[in-house]
């Protein structure tokens, strides 16, 4: 696992500020160019996969960064 903490690390950055930015941009009428494809289900499966985007981010950012050796 540590050896792929540093990329799980990242993986889950990238996941949360795209799904976070693709959010903000959605309500202000924008879109990323190569996230358009997260529309093409409607707004609301839009929305969806953008909530899922942040809270997968934030759940690879976590485990990368749990110790879990110290648990029984």
């Amino acid at each position: 696992m540590t050896k792929n903490k540093t990329l799980l690390t990242i993986i889950g950055f990238f996941m949360f500020v795209f799904g976070f930015s693709t959010l903000v941009l959605m309500l202000v009428g924008m879109n990323l160019s190569f996230l358009t494809w997260i529309d093409i289900g409607g707004k609301l499966l839009g929305f969806v996969i953008r909530l899922l985007l942040i809270m997968a981010g934030f759940i690879f950012f976590y485990i990368a960064q749990s110790d879990f050796k110290g648990e029984d």
